[in-house]
């Protein structure tokens, strides 16, 4: 009887992992499959794209000062696309919490030549974290294919029409507030449904703008006017995004919500990073933003075969 009894229960939880283990991209059919830029073309496929971080910044949260050379970013770009970044995401404002702001020429003086020579020696796309119009006019110019907004195309009355005229790709993100109020008690009723609303607004006023739906990619902005419980509640429910219709670019790349979940704040997060890469991929988010890319990749390409019983071919 006891054994019949072991049996039955190892079945039953069988069963219900069984039940419960389903890949959500089979429950998304508007995921979007492309995202086109200036003049390349990204495709998804079940291993999501991986964008690089290369900050040109002393303040940024996690590696600030490390790369204010040009000759140091650049190699550091460099590194990333060798070690299979997707794009390279060049920022020079800290958007951490509470960061001071860098005005126009600053920001200009910090990414400019590193997008310049970046463009120069990779074919790897390059995305301008700005949001300021100006930065991102000069940096398409200089061949950048995608601007990456914190502000959802907002911070910049002029920003739209740059993305309109210079048909770069483009990526709106939600944040509540600005870097210096969004850590300032944020709250939402349903954080999910709320993000969801503002991103859909913002696709709108994108088309409404003149922006190709095609170029459009959206990011939910963990850790950018969030809790910590808010941050975890989103990464477990990016795939609801999807109906938006648009890829989804996600950074929660060793954020503090991480520390939080290690229950140490003086960990690196990386393995945590990788983590929570994993969580994503399963929800079929197209792009996410790391400081480390070989080993996320890696964890992805091995995570991806388990998943599927499948080698690489």
């Amino acid at each position: 009887m006891r054994r019949q009894l072991a049996s039955s229960r190892s079945a039953v939880t069988l069963n219900s992992m069984s039940n419960s283990l389903h890949h959500p991209l089979q429950f998304h059919p508007a995921r979007a499959t492309a995202w086109q830029l200036r003049s390349q073309r990204l495709e998804f496929g079940s291993v999501p794209r991986l964008m690089g971080i290369v900050n040109t910044t002393p303040d940024s949260f996690s590696d600030g000062g490390r790369f204010l050379e040009v000759e140091a970013a650049v190699a550091h770009g460099l590194q990333l696309a060798a070690d299979g970044a997707d794009i390279l995401d060049v920022g020079g404002e800290s958007t951490r919490p509470y960061s001071e702001a860098v005005d126009e020429e600053e920001e200009l003086r910090r990414v400019m030549p590193v997008v310049e020579r970046l463009a120069a020696q990779t074919d790897v796309p390059i995305s301008i974290d700005t949001s300021k119009a100006a930065v991102a006019r000069a940096a398409i110019a200089a061949g950048a294919q995608i601007i990456n907004d914190v502000t959802g195309l907002e911070g910049d009355a002029a920003m739209l029409a740059v993305a309109h005229e210079t048909g770069a790709g483009v990526c709106a993100m939600h944040m509540a507030g600005t870097p210096q109020t969004m850590q300032d008690n944020p709250h939402y009723e349903k954080v999910v449904s709320e993000i969801a609303s503002y991103l859909t607004k913002r696709l709108d006023a994108l088309l409404a703008a003149g922006i190709d739906p095609t170029k459009i990619s959206l990011d939910p902005g963990i850790g950018f006017g969030k809790t910590h419980e808010h941050n975890v509640t989103l990464m477990a429910n990016c795939y609801q995004f999807h109906e938006i219709g648009c890829p989804l670019l996600v950074g929660h790349s060793r954020k503090g919500f991480l520390a939080k979940v290690l229950d140490n704040k003086e960990a690196d997060r990386t393995a945590a990073t990788m983590g929570g890469a994993a969580a994503l991929a399963v929800q079929g988010v197209q792009v996410i933003r790391v400081h480390d890319v070989r080993p996320v990749r890696e964890a992805l390409l091995a995570f991806e075969a388990c998943l599927a019983g499948e080698l690489p071919s």
